[in-house]
């Protein structure tokens, strides 16, 4: 299979909020349902900065399975096609840089339940890692 043109990509960040599915209207004349979210995605560079990508998971993609997992704080890996999204911000209305991401398929890497904080999962985290510092 020859790459020329490919847009495939895999990112790996936090849900900021639940998927929420909406029923759009398609140009065919159809419906279709389509869930959105966002999710927050750590810097390369510097850990602390963080920027965000929008999520598309159409019904009747590979990712649709995951709908019922995909809770606030969780951390997933989306593979899909990005396009970029310019928009103007609202604090100073300077031109800004966002993504949208057609998701094909979503691993679920860390499930957040519904009563599970974010503060336990790092706590969670960084108990985890000291046991596996005490083990070594």
């Amino acid at each position: 299979m020859a790459s020329a043109g490919l847009n495939k990509w895999i990112v790996s960040g936090n849900l900021a909020a639940d998927a929420e599915v909406k029923t759009v209207d398609l140009k065919s004349g159809g419906k279709a349902n389509v869930a959105k979210a966002t999710i927050y995605v750590r810097g390369v560079r510097d850990r602390e900065e963080s920027f965000t990508v929008s999520l598309s998971i159409w019904e009747k993609s590979v990712a649709w399975r995951t709908l019922p997992y995909l809770k606030k704080g969780s951390l997933i890996i989306c593979t899909g096609n990005v396009e970029p999204s310019p928009f103007l911000s609202r604090v100073d209305n300077s031109p800004k840089a966002g993504l949208n991401m057609t998701v094909l398929d979503i691993d679920l890497d860390i499930v957040r339940s519904a009563d599970e904080s974010a503060d336990d999962a790092v706590t969670e985290a960084v108990d985890n890692l000291e046991l596996s510092a005490a083990d070594s």
